[in-house]
């Protein structure tokens, strides 16, 4: 990337932390993870609970084009972060035993039109 394509991706980071996640700055680790998985680079990132691992995926999902698919071992955790990342405008949908037929149905068909990002 040229320095001006960095500056603007940098702005775009920016503004996409403040519109949609309500945060003025990155926490330690978080840019340079969103940098590597936005680039293409596969990432293990190890953080403390409550050290914003979370965000580390779901602001590529909003960047990048396509629906990003993210598996997690907790119904809570799902039903959390979905209604967290509806609440500012994302749309998400989560697949668990607590749904219906109907809405894994019409989770699973708007995740094959492309309505999803999450």
């Amino acid at each position: 990337m040229s320095t001006i394509d960095t500056q603007q991706y940098n702005t775009t980071l920016s503004q996409t932390l403040k519109r949609h996640f309500g945060h003025d700055a990155f926490r330690p680790l978080q840019e340079q993870i969103i940098l590597d998985v936005t680039g293409g680079r596969d990432v293990l990132a190890i953080m403390p609970t409550g050290g914003g691992k979370s965000l580390c995926y779901q602001m590529p999902a909003l960047l990048r084009e396509g629906t990003t698919l993210v598996v997690s071992p907790l119904i809570a955790l799902m039903e959390d972060q979905v209604k967290a990342l509806q609440t500012n405008g994302i749309n998400a949908a989560f697949l668990n035993s607590s749904n219906t037929p109907a809405q894994s149905m019409q989770i699973q068909r708007d995740a094959s039109e492309g309505k999803l990002d999450l």
